[in-house]
């Protein structure tokens, strides 16, 4: 993955969530659809949002929301129904009015799984596009650290 040109190098926040593969999210050959990793990757964020204090109601009740303009996502090895693994979400920050999160997956034997990315933006309640941080999302990143 190519590095942010605009990211800090300061603190760096992470989440691990540990999740179980579900009969419903595998095909045919047993493995998971590579189609839930993006389901995935939410769960990461929303364990994200938890831990660190900045949840979609967070940024709802500030009067915004942040839809994902961009995602990718690798594969390297399958999951199988009733495996338990880890989903790493690391917050990459940006001077940008943005939300970055990088994903690694592990599987049972902590072997990487899958690696991707997303990038949301924030609209206000109008809809239009916040070319500056939010006053909250701001005073956020100045409690943790990421000024």
């Amino acid at each position: 993955m190519k590095e942010n040109k605009m990211q800090s190098k300061e603190n760096i926040l992470t989440c691990t969530e540990e999740v179980r593969v579900r009969f419903n999210e595998t095909d045919p050959l047993g493995i998971v659809w590579h189609g839930h990793y993006i389901v995935y990757f939410e769960d990461g964020r929303e364990a994200f949002g938890r831990q660190h204090g900045l949840t979609y109601l967070d940024i709802q009740n500030a009067g915004f929301v942040t839809p994902i303009v961009k995602s990718t996502c690798e594969h390297f090895l399958p999951l199988k129904y009733g495996e338990t693994f880890k989903i790493v979400t690391t917050f990459i920050n940006s001077v940008s009015a943005k939300l970055i999160y990088r994903y690694e997956i592990f599987n049972q034997g902590n072997q990487l799984v899958c690696s991707g990315e997303t990038i949301q933006v924030f609209l206000d309640s109008n809809g239009s596009l916040c070319l500056y941080n939010p006053e909250f999302f701001q005073n956020w990143k100045d409690k943790m650290g990421l000024s």
